[in-house]
């Protein structure tokens, strides 16, 4: 297996950074948008096959050092009972969402057989390009899965505070057979060949410090202490919270485009970070893209740094620009 992003997710020095991109494999790839045309989003997801022909794009494209298994965060709510579709010009609609407590889930399907397709996937993934580089698994944190599931507004994250305000009990409870779920999905993940896994606890960003520790910091601590891979976080705009990711369990803290790579370093210390070019970036040209990574690159120190962008590709980037990404990492030589 190529380890270069393993050994930089425990902070290691490595020889230069190793590099990958949110939503690697997506609608910006032409040949993505051709198979698309043949499958719904969710069909792609559960056929083994076509979602491993959709995860190696990017390898074929750039040899990224990690693939990033085509899935969904929302995968982990049909364990729960929750049936969703994903509706163009809006995104995921849960078709019976949470109006009350009533609504709340109090118990859940056995996850290898839910969602066997992600095992199949990653088992897949591991025979085609596992000598060459990491697998990487992913979930959606339980905060921002509760943001899906709770009122009818798919796209609004104040029905999940209102929820929050009116049934603190309930939104407990939510978030917690959430984390269980998730801590099920995740080790399902490892044993089935994931060389590292990320979670996606993205909407987490928009709490306050203090309710992110009261409410999301100690189910971060049970889903990390249930990944004995290494472990990436990432919440959008974190600013505030950097030290509380920290102590989320986490080996690596990623990092959006908001946070300056240099203040982090300084605030995190040693511990390993993810990120962080603005995605923006990559609709300009090469030369540009190139420098600005490079300052990223720079800022980040030699150690213990995995390049991203500070979220994911932009779906009109073009496919030379998202390679032009990846080469400036790969001109690093330490």
């Amino acid at each position: 297996m190529s380890d270069l992003l393993v050994r930089a997710a425990r902070g290691e020095r490595t020889e230069r950074p190793p590099v990958w991109l949110m939503r690697q494999a997506g609608r910006y790839i032409p040949e993505y948008r051709d198979i698309r045309e043949q499958y719904s989003f969710k069909e792609a997801i559960k056929t083994p096959e076509v979602a491993e022909r959709i995860t190696l794009l990017p390898w074929e494209l750039f040899e990224p050092d990690g693939l990033v298994m085509f899935s969904d965060i929302l995968t982990v709510l049909e364990p729960l009972g929750f049936d969703y579709h994903i509706e163009s010009g809006v995104g995921p609609v849960v078709s019976n969402p949470v109006t009350s407590p009533d609504d709340v889930p109090t118990e859940s399907a056995d996850v290898a057989s839910e969602i066997d397709y992600v095992g199949k996937l990653l088992t897949r993934l591991q025979d085609s390009v596992g000598d060459q580089s990491s697998i990487i698994g992913f979930a959606g944190g339980p905060y921002t899965l509760a943001s899906y599931v709770v009122g009818d507004e798919p796209t609004s994250r104040k029905s999940i505070r209102r929820f929050r305000a009116n049934h603190p009990d309930a939104f407990r409870d939510l978030l917690e057979a959430f984390t269980d779920v998730v801590c099920e999905y995740v080790e399902y993940q490892v044993e089935h060949g994931a060389d590292v896994v990320q979670l996606f606890d993205t909407w987490a960003g928009v709490l306050t410090p203090d309710d992110y520790r009261e409410f999301i910091l100690p189910l971060h601590q049970r889903i990390f202490g249930a990944i004995d891979v290494p472990s990436i976080v990432f919440a959008r705009h974190p600013g505030g919270k950097l030290d509380l990711l920290r102590e989320s369990g986490a080996d690596v803290v990623g990092l959006d485009w908001t946070i300056d790579m240099a203040d982090a370093r300084a605030e995190l210390g040693a511990t390993p970070v993810q990120g962080n070019l603005d995605p923006s970036y990559l609709l300009s040209d090469p030369k540009f893209i190139r420098e600005r990574t490079h300052e990223v690159i720079e800022k980040a120190g030699d150690s213990g740094h995995i390049l991203n962008l500070g979220h994911g590709i932009d779906r009109t980037t073009p496919v030379e620009n998202a390679k032009a990404f990846v080469d400036a990492a790969k001109e690093i030589d330490r």
